[in-house]
């Protein structure tokens, strides 16, 4: 018995062999997590590409079949949803003079899933949001607000727009204003400021889960992750980046003045906001304060803001002021400003019937574009399968580690 405690005795303090055991157990659990968390990043395309696909492929097969099981669950919702499902198939396709009627509603309901659907992708996260303003809104309000000066009108076709827009017969250069063009674009944009306050609400729902049910955050999400390793930082503020700061200030916002913190927050262009939904979630702020603020913030105060700058940066004025000076900037000057003009007067041409096309330079500006389009696309959908084939890795180790414990 002495020999057994002097061997398990520590600079002269006694430790039970419960204890060693116990401390040995937590650095095998550490070692074991450092393991799996490297070897899960190390699960992208261009590393283990086909393993990346086979654990994407089963990741997706068990989201659907969990959130069909859940959905199925729910036997009333399903069955009214089917009815009414059923009932507008019939209304659909039996002719009658509703018809008319049903072809505009089925119109701006796709026009708006649309935008709600780029809306979501750009919050989302799955790895990286899809900068689908950039991509996709931003651009279409700047097609709307060259038309509207060049057309000097409105009066072309109500989204959703068919694939050109052309220029009226009337003009009516007093209705052309900022206002007016704001109310062009106001359908779309708020459907896609809507769609990315839907998109913060699984990391909402995530913390939530994760408080309630007492998580640990090294086996849970990484930004879960990343939050709890800054509320540890919290009180070394030395240590905090400006990022880790500026995200401390978001959080501490929201966290103490409530509806109104996460309103101001969603109200502006704030790259800071990633961790808000997380944050709500973590404090059990209530669903309806933390969607309602998110949904203000984002679907009327934030969009209209981001249309009028686009408006204005879009003004024909300001617009070919620019082009001027670009002809100053050294070396490259020069050479940007004949494709830039050739393909504005390109674009210009496009909006009256039987205009030219634009010439050799437009077409090059707009293949780069389009080019950039499919790059950032394509990058999206890679970090989609990157983080469903982490995902499922995670998810298969967790079993391990259920199964060895019991």
């Amino acid at each position: 018995m002495t020999s057994k405690r002097k061997n398990n005795s520590t600079n002269g303090t006694a430790v039970t062999p419960e204890e060693t055991s116990s401390g040995d157990f937590s650095d095998t659990e550490r070692t074991r997590k450092e393991t799996e968390r490297k070897e899960r990043e190390s699960l992208v395309l261009w590393k283990r590409p086909i393993t990346t696909i086979e654990y994407s492929t089963k990741e997706v097969f068990v989201l659907l079949t969990t959130y069909g099981k859940r959905i199925l669950e729910h036997k009333k919702i399903v069955l009214l949803l089917t009815i009414s499902f059923l009932l507008s198939y019939l209304l659909v396709k039996t002719a009658g003079p509703h018809q008319s009627y049903i072809d505009v509603l089925t119109k701006k309901l796709l026009w708006c899933s649309y935008w709600i659907g780029l809306g979501i992708l750009s919050s989302v996260g799955l790895g990286t949001g899809l900068h689908t303003f950039i991509l996709y809104l931003g651009p279409h309000i700047a097609a709307v607000t060259l038309a509207a000066y060049e057309c000097e009108s409105l009066n072309f076709p109500e989204p959703p727009y068919p694939d050109e827009i052309i220029c009226p017969d009337e003009r009516n250069p007093l209705a052309v204003s900022i206002l007016t063009i704001m109310s062009k674009v106001r359908l779309e944009a708020m459907c896609w400021g809507a769609g990315t306050a839907l998109g913060e609400l699984p990391p909402y729902f995530m913390a939530r889960a994760a408080r309630l049910s007492g998580i640990d955050p090294d086996d849970d999400d990484d930004d879960l992750k990343e939050f709890e390793e800054l509320k540890r930082k919290q009180s070394n503020k030395k240590d905090l980046t400006l990022i880790e700061r500026g995200k401390l200030f978001v959080e501490e916002l929201v966290q103490r003045v409530g509806f109104l913190g996460i309103l101001g927050c969603a109200s502006i262009p704030n790259p800071l906001f990633d961790l808000a939904g997380i944050t709500c979630g973590h404090f059990l702020v209530p669903f309806w304060t933390f969607f309602g603020a998110t949904l203000i913030g984002k679907a009327v105060i934030k969009m209209h803001i981001q249309k009028l700058f686009v408006i204005i940066a879009f003004n024909e004025t300001l617009i070919v002021t620019a082009l001027q000076w670009l002809k100053y900037v050294p070396v490259v000057g020069e050479k940007l400003q004949v494709p830039f003009k050739a393909f504005l007067d390109g674009q210009k041409a496009k909006l009256h019937k039987g205009g030219a096309p634009g010439g050799d330079s437009g077409n090059i500006l707009g293949s780069i574009f389009e080019k950039f389009v499919v790059a950032m696309i394509l990058y999206f959908v890679v970090s989609i399968v990157n983080s469903f084939a982490q995902s499922y890795h995670k998810r298969i180790h967790k079993k391990k580690s259920k199964v060895a414990k019991d």
